[in-house]
C-alpha cells in the first residue's frame, strides 16, 4: 500500500507523541468526521464554532485509522482506543505537516490570489497542467489559515504540479500562507472591492494581496493583471520584494500574455492568446470575459513552468463551471424548460458585474426572461449602501428587466432601480426562495448570486428540488 505519510514521518514533522499502537501509515487527511474515509487520519481542529475533538468518535466510526489530538484534550478522550498522535496544538501540527510536505516535494508550485476569480483560475490550472504531469490542487475554496496547510499536507510526494489558492479577509493573512506554500509562480487575478469594509481603499487591498510575494522562491515568477488599475502598485511591490521575473496578462497592448480578441457566447468563449508573434485560438468551456481573461494568466503559468501549451489549450475547452460559480442547469417546467445559473457561492462588486454580463449574454427561449436573483454583498462596511445601489448601472446597461432581491443591504439596489425594471424584494432568503420556485417560467434564464452568508444556495436548491433536469441534456456542471 502507498501511504501519504507514514506514522513515523508524521510524528517527526509535527513533534508529536504517539499514543497507542499506531498504524504503519495513513492514506489521507481529513478534518471532517462526516466525510473521512477508511485509513485516513483525523485532525481534531478547534474552530470558531466547533471543536473537532467532540467528533472523534464519529471519525473513528467512519474509518479513521489515526487521530491527531491536543494534549489538553487527551484526558477527555481516554476512553477511545484508536491510535493517536498527541500534539500541543492541532492546527499548528497541521501547519508543520504542510511545511514538511512542501520541503519533501520536487513539485512546481503555482499559487493564485486576487479579489475575484481565484477558484475558477485554480480549476483552470488543474485542467491545463494535468496533461503534463500529476497535479495536486485544493478542493473547493480551501484558501485560508486551515485550508492551505491542509492542502499542502495532502500533497503526495510524487506530485508534478501543485496548485494553491490563497485568500484573505484582513491584512497580514496572505503572507504567512505564501511563506508556507513557497510558490514558484504566483498569479494575482485582479484587485477589486472585496472585503472593502476591512480596508480603507483599493490600494490597501492590493497591498494585502501583494503579501503573496513574500513566499515566492528565489528566481520565481509573478503574473499580474495589466488591465487592473493597481498594476503599477503591484509591480513596484514585487520589485521591492526582490522579484525580477514580473509578467503581465490582459487586453492591454503592453501585456506579455495578451487577450487579443474575445468572442463570448452563452456557454463558452473563444479568445485569441498572443505572446510576441505566437497567436493561438483558445476555446474556454465556460462563459464570461472575466474567465477568458484569467485563462490568459493560466496559459502564462503553463508557459513559464515549461508545461505543454498545446495540451493546456485543448484542456481548457473542457472547462465547466463549478457549483456556486456559474454551474448551469437546464430544468424541466410546464411548457418547456428554463436555465439556472448558479453563482451563489460568493459576491463582491466586481464578481456581481461579471455575473450580470454572463446573464446578459444568455439567450432566453420564446417569451422567457433574464432574471437576476441577487443577495447582499457582505463585508462592504461603510461603502455598503453605495456599492449595492451602484449595481443598478450594470443591470440597466445589460438590459436586465427582472430583478429579484433579498437581504437588508439589497434594499439600496431596490430603491435605486427605475420603474422600468420589475423588482421583487423579500427580506429573507427563505422568502425569496419560495417566491422564485413559484415564479419561474418556461424559457427563463435565472442567475442566482450573493455572498455566501446569505445562503442563496437555498434558492438554487429550491429550484433543483422542484424542477427535474430537462431530459434531453441533463444538468450542466
Amino acid at each position: 500500500m502507498t501511504f501519504l505519510w507514514t506514522s513515523r514521518e508524521m510524528i517527526e514533522a509535527m513533534s508529536g507523541r504517539p499514543f497507542g499502537a499506531l498504524p504503519e501509515g495513513i492514506t489521507g487527511i481529513s478534518i471532517d468526521s462526516r466525510t473521512i474515509t477508511q485509513g485516513e487520519a483525523f485532525f481534531a481542529i478547534k474552530g470558531d464554532r466547533v471543536d473537532g475533538h467532540d467528533f472523534a468518535s464519529l471519525a473513528i466510526a467512519n474509518g479513521a485509522s489515526l487521530l491527531v489530538v491536543s494534549e489538553a484534550k487527551l484526558p477527555a478522550l481516554g476512553r477511545l482506543t484508536v491510535p493517536m498522535i498527541v500534539v500541543d496544538d492541532v492546527l499548528g501540527a497541521l501547519e508543520k505537516l504542510g511545511i514538511a510536505a512542501r520541503e519533501r516535494s520536487s513539485a512546481t508550485i503555482v499559487a493564485v490570489t486576487g479579489s475575484v476569480g481565484k477558484t475558477t483560475t485554480k480549476e483552470m490550472l488543474r485542467l491545463a497542467l494535468s496533461p503534463s504531469g500529476k497535479v495536486h490542487a485544493a478542493v473547493a475554496s480551501f484558501n485560508n489559515h486551515w485550508g492551505v496547510p491542509l492542502t499542502l499536507a495532502r500533497m503526495p510526494v510524487d506530485t508534478r504540479y501543485g496548485v494553491f489558492e490563497i485568500g484573505m479577509n484582513h491584512p497580514g493573512e496572505i503572507g504567512p500562507l505564501s511563506r508556507m506554500v513557497r510558490p514558484d509562480v504566483a498569479i494575482i487575478t485582479t484587485i477589486a472591492p472585496a472585503h472593502l469594509g476591512n480596508f480603507k481603499n483599493l490600494e490597501e487591498i492590493a497591498a494585502a494581496k501583494a503579501e503573496i510575494f513574500e513566499g515566492i522562491v528565489p528566481g520565481g515568477d509573478v503574473i499580474l493583471n495589466r488591465d487592473n488599475g493597481q498594476y503599477e502598485f503591484l509591480e513596484q511591490a514585487a520589485l521591492a520584494a526582490g522579484i525580477e521575473n514580473i509578467h503581465s496578462f490582459g487586453q492591454h497592448a503592453k501585456a506579455e500574455f495578451r487577450l487579443a480578441e474575445f468572442d463570448g457566447a452563452a456557454e463558452l468563449s473563444t479568445v485569441w492568446f498572443c505572446r510576441d508573434d505566437d497567436i493561438r485560438e483558445v476555446v474556454v468551456g465556460a462563459p464570461g470575459r472575466h474567465i477568458a481573461e484569467n485563462a490568459m494568466a493560466v496559459l502564462a503559468a503553463v508557459s513559464l513552468v515549461g508545461a505543454d501549451l498545446d495540451a493546456a489549450i485543448e484542456a481548457l475547452a473542457t472547462l465547466s463551471a463549478v457549483k456556486g460559480r456559474g454551474a448551469r442547469h437546464r430544468l424541466a417546467i410546464s411548457g418547456g424548460s428554463f436555465t439556472l445559473i448558479d453563482e451563489s457561492y460568493n459576491a463582491n462588486p466586481a464578481s456581481m458585474r461579471a455575473a450580470i454580463a454572463v446573464l446578459a449574454a444568455a439567450q432566453p427561449e420564446g417569451t422567457g426572461r433574464r432574471i437576476a436573483v441577487l443577495g447582499d454583498m457582505l463585508e462592504m462596511g461603510e461603502f455598503s449602501p453605495s456599492v449595492h445601489a451602484e449595481l443598478s448601472g450594470p443591470l440597466l446597461a445589460a438590459g436586465i428587466e427582472h430583478v429579484w432581491l433579498a437581504g437588508p443591504e439589497m434594499a439600496a439596489l431596490r430603491d435605486s432601480l427605475p420603474d422600468s425594471v420589475q423588482v421583487e424584494y423579500r427580506p429573507t432568503t427563505a422568502e425569496l426562495a419560495e417566491f422564485a420556485a413559484d415564479s419561474v417560467a418556461a424559457g427563463d434564464v435565472v442567475m442566482v448570486k450573493s455572498s455566501l452568508g446569505l445562503g442563496f444556495g437555498k434558492i438554487v436548491s429550491a429550484l433543483l428540488d422542484k424542477y427535474p433536469a430537462f431530459p434531453d441534456t441533463g444538468r450542466h456542471n
